[in-house]
Parts: C-alpha cells; sequence; structure tokens
C-alpha cells in the first residue's frame, strides 16, 4: 500500500511562491505517474500537473502552465510542485496522487493513491 504525505503548503501574497512536496512510502515510488490535483471550497477537484515516472515528461492545466513546475527525485521517494507568479485563484487544498501505470492522465479516477491533502492560501 502506498502512502503519501504533502508538505510545504501556506499561506502567501499573490506573486510569491511556494513548494511543495510529496513523499511516498510502500510501493516502488519509480514506478508510478504522479499528478498533483487541487480543490477549492465549493469546486470540484482539478488537475494541476502530472509527472511520468522518469520524469522526462510532465503535463500541465492551462491555469498553471509558465508559473508551476512539477519534478521528482526518484531516489528521495518525493515529487514536487514548485509555484511561482501565485494568484488569488490558485487558493485550495492540493493533494498529490499516484498511478501505478505508466501513462499519464489528468483524470482523478485514474489516481489509485492520495495524500491527505495541504491547504495553499494566495491573499491579494
Amino acid at each position: 500500500q502506498v502512502q503519501l504525505v504533502e508538505s510545504g503548503g501556506g499561506s502567501v501574497q499573490a506573486g510569491g511562491s511556494l513548494r511543495l512536496s510529496c513523499t511516498a512510502s510502500g510501493g516502488t515510488f519509480s514506478t508510478y505517474t504522479m499528478g498533483w490535483f487541487r480543490q477549492a471550497p465549493g469546486k470540484e477537484r482539478e488537475f494541476v500537473a502530472a509527472i511520468s515516472w522518469s520524469g522526462g515528461s510532465t503535463t500541465y492545466a492551462d491555469s498553471v502552465k509558465g508559473r508551476f513546475t512539477i519534478s521528482r527525485d526518484n531516489a528521495k521517494n518525493t515529487v514536487y510542485l514548485q509555484m511561482n507568479s501565485l494568484k488569488p485563484e490558485d487558493t485550495a487544498v492540493y493533494s498529490c496522487a499516484a498511478r501505478s501505470r505508466y501513462s499519464m492522465t489528468v483524470c482523478p479516477g485514474g489516481y489509485a493513491y492520495w495524500g491527505q491533502g495541504t491547504q495553499v492560501t494566495v491573499s491579494p
């Protein structure tokens, strides 16, 4: 069973930066596709970014493209989300997810394992 634990959330002013981390235990991290999702109050969970098992391929939601960067360190069983130029509309609970397939997907249902989430709050 894979367990995922996020960290790095917090409060920041618009234009600021945060880096989220998600560390995995159990399973073989280097074989998992990893994704970041977010959910704002009263809204559906939405895809943010995903990265292939090797880190060689990434994909982003249009709303974060050019501002967020997903990366991973398989030696540390950790995936990161560097968030720059943050906007108030980025405020949400951010969760990482693991998918035991090599293909990437933006669909939450395609991920079998989830972290508990970390709050990101961006003030104007």
